[in-house]
């Protein structure tokens, strides 16, 4: 019979156990993130930031890549939950939709808008905003 110190699968738990969550720890303060002070998320989006068009309840941004345009819609005071909806179409294809009951945000919705104009649209609890053709 194995003694403890002669086991090597316990060794291996026991290392596991205790470099997990040091190193998880770790990672946390070495990796960048958001700055301090800054109240804005993570983008679910991928791209640059293109536009921001706000409204009375909201506000729907844009992100656009090479080949990509993408869309969501934030509540200007998030809480209970409330109709939202985001709307994205390229030109000559059809729109992509979200919309449901949501605290915070909906979305994100992406177009494939390589060398397209699209269109967007926005609301929060029945308010909201639309564009015309933009990020040709």
């Amino acid at each position: 019979m194995l003694t403890e110190t002669q086991n090597p699968r316990r060794g291996r738990r026991l290392l596991t156990r205790v470099l997990a969550p040091l190193l998880a720890a770790l990672a946390l303060l070495v990796l960048p993130g958001p700055g301090p002070g800054t109240a804005e998320a993570a983008s679910v989006c991928q791209g640059r930031p293109t536009k921001t068009y706000r409204f009375a309840t909201g506000e729907l941004r844009l992100y656009k890549t090479r080949h990509y345009a993408c869309a969501v819609t934030v509540a200007k005071r998030p809480g209970a939950a409330r109709p939202m909806s985001v709307s994205l179409q390229p030109r000559g294809g059809r729109p992509a939709v979200k919309s449901g009951r949501y605290t915070r945000q909906t979305g994100p919705v992406t177009v494939h808008a390589l060398n397209r104009c699209v269109r967007a649209s926005g609301a929060v609890a029945g308010r909201g905003t639309s564009t015309a053709w933009i990020l040709c």
